[in-house]
């Protein structure tokens, strides 16, 4: 089941239409831009790791994975990011120290276009998922776990009412290296 995100506007000079939708085969040729983009990859994957058309096959339109949710950011009718979300399984839960009961959601997102940055999509775009993860899957948390160098997504993040939960030591592979991240959780407010 996918979200039904409503549209949202924002007001940066001129009114432009945020919306996400369901990701699809085509929108492989603007995945490969983005992460063929040094700019791009300086902060989602890694700069050494650049994808060809099989990787993004595999990474984004995988057959035998129906628990990720993938969508194509649009600004009007431009493609400017991508955004997943996914249920957090029980193993992982507890590996995070959470209780199995509880619906948690993860989510992954990126503004593929340098051009959109800092312009205030980013945080409409994880507010608005966030909200919709709550409102319709009725999640309890939505968690992220950024690299702890990564000031910018940082406080995109704790903007839309994220809070760091615990530092993860050496937790993601980046640039030939294992990088602390911090876990990220926004808490529904019930």
């Amino acid at each position: 089941m996918q979200l039904e995100l409503r549209r949202e506007t924002l007001m940066m000079g001129e009114e432009l239409q945020l919306s996400i939708r369901a990701l699809r085969r085509e929108d492989a040729v603007h995945l490969h831009a983005w992460l063929n983009d040094e700019r791009v990859l300086a902060f989602y994957e890694g700069r050494d790791r650049t994808h060809d058309e099989e990787m993004i096959l595999a990474n984004f339109f995988p057959e035998d994975d129906e628990d990720v949710s993938r969508f194509l950011v649009l600004v009007g009718s431009d493609p400017i990011g991508y955004v997943q979300y996914y249920p957090i399984d029980d193993e992982e839960k507890e590996d995070y120290g959470y209780a199995a009961g509880e619906i948690i959601y993860g989510m992954d997102q990126f503004i593929g276009e340098p051009s959109y940055w800092n312009r205030g999509f980013g945080s409409r775009l994880v507010t608005t998922v966030v909200q919709s993860l709550a409102f319709e899957k009725q999640a309890d948390r939505v968690i992220m776990d950024p690299q702890a160098w990564n000031a910018r997504a940082i406080r995109c993040y704790e903007k839309c009412g994220f809070e760091k939960v615990k530092l993860l030591p050496r937790h993601e592979w980046h640039e030939g290296e294992k990088r602390d991240c911090w876990l990220m959780e926004w808490r529904a407010k019930r």
